[in-house]
């Protein structure tokens, strides 16, 4: 199987071979995924026998995984996680990324990740399917639809545990990770906030300010690499020989030479990280739907709303939608009172498995020595 894309940047590949064996429960990866129901799973204990179909497997750090795995079609996400972070070429600490890391399927129209069980070549057979029934798209775009293997944090792992981290090579692809998702605007912030991430994202890519290079001009026709598209300069006005000085290049730039020569790049990702830690809604997972309101940016804790599924009312008419109800409450004039939001997509079910299978992690946490655990490992990691 190999996920065709289009990439807008170079790219390092590796090439992995692995050979299945089969596993026990027992081998089970303790961090539960998120849903693709519809993508048949089924036991890795029968005979191995099959084709090798090359996979890619794309990183955000630029990397492609070449995988040729014995019998493909059976190889589950589990295993071919289990490869990737074994593989000598990324050097990931395995106990830490086998627990960080999983495998999503991603496209434009929808991104699913994918449970330990889930056979991603088969998924992919299944994904005109499952685009068909997920998506808001138009028939065309829906026959378009690519998607590709992500190698990508686990939506379920818990972020103060991450926190934690000091593994350097880990904390490399968790900070590309959400530089991506600032670059794509999946995280609201203010402007000054991007130009402060893009600043630091140049001193690491480019080093240390030299005038010679890194001018106005320069970061006006680069600021794509640096900024999201609605805080970048307009593409119409890039021919004008100047900048104002609140223009985002002029501002980008004066942030890059503010960065000290004697930064290490190792600091300045702890700091673009820890600043998306800061974020409500870093590491969230993205569905698309539409709401009655015009615009509405609204984040609450698990303890903090209630919600409800519900199937569309004529389910045999494909305008009719299912929809998700969440309930919370707000103040208005010095009384406590509910609202009520109701969010119409076609990816409604997955919303509310994902929250419910959060809400019963978030309960359970306190009596589960899970954590403890694993939080004791990345204590013994970080001393090392």
């Amino acid at each position: 199987m190999h996920l065709s894309t289009k990439l807008k940047w170079p790219i390092e590949f590796i090439k992995v071979t692995f050979r299945q064996r089969s596993f026990s429960d027992s081998n089970t990866a303790s961090v539960p995924s998120s849903t693709v129901s519809n993508a048949p799973t089924t036991s890795t204990s029968e005979p191995l026998q099959g084709p090798i179909i090359l996979t890619s497997v794309y990183l955000h750090n630029h990397t492609a995984i070449m995988m040729e795995i014995e019998d493909t079609p059976t190889a589950t996400c589990e295993l071919m996680c289990q490869a990737i972070v074994n593989s000598d070429e990324l050097g990931l600490n395995k106990q830490l990324a086998s627990q960080i890391f999983t495998l999503w399927m991603v496209s434009p129209l929808l991104e699913l990740q994918l449970k330990p069980s889930h056979r991603p070549y088969e998924t992919r057979q299944y994904w005109r399917a499952l685009v068909e029934q997920y998506s808001h798209a138009s028939y065309n775009r829906q026959h378009r639809d690519e998607p590709k293997l992500m190698f990508q944090r686990n939506v379920f792992f818990p972020q103060h545990l991450e926190e934690k981290i000091k593994d350097q090579k880990i904390l490399e692809l968790l900070y590309e990770e959400a530089r991506h998702n600032i670059l794509e605007g999946r995280y609201p912030c203010e402007v000054v906030h991007y130009i402060m991430l893009g600043g630091i994202q140049a001193r690491v890519e480019l080093g240390p300010y030299n005038p010679q290079i890194h001018s106005t001009h320069y970061f006006r026709e680069e600021q794509l690499k640096y900024l999201p598209m609605h805080v970048r300069k307009s593409a119409t006005w890039t021919w004008l020989p100047i900048s104002s000085k609140n223009s985002a290049e002029v501002r980008l730039l004066e942030q890059f030479k503010r960065i000290p020569n004697s930064a290490t790049n190792r600091k300045l990702m702890k700091k673009y990280l820890e600043f998306c830690w800061s974020l409500p809604f870093y590491g969230s997972a993205y569905f698309e739907g539409q709401v009655e309101q015009p615009s509405i940016l609204l984040g609450l804790r698990f303890e903090e709303f209630s919600w409800e599924y519900a199937r569309p009312s004529k389910e045999e008419d494909p305008n009719c939608l299912p929809c998700l109800f969440i309930q919370f409450m707000v103040v208005e004039n010095g009384a406590r009172v509910s609202k009520i939001l109701q969010v119409f997509s076609r990816q409604a079910s997955l919303m509310d498995t994902l929250i419910t299978v959060f809400v019963t992690q978030h309960k359970s946490r306190s009596n589960d020595e899970t954590d403890k655990s694993f939080e004791n490992q990345i204590s013994n990691e970080n001393g090392k």
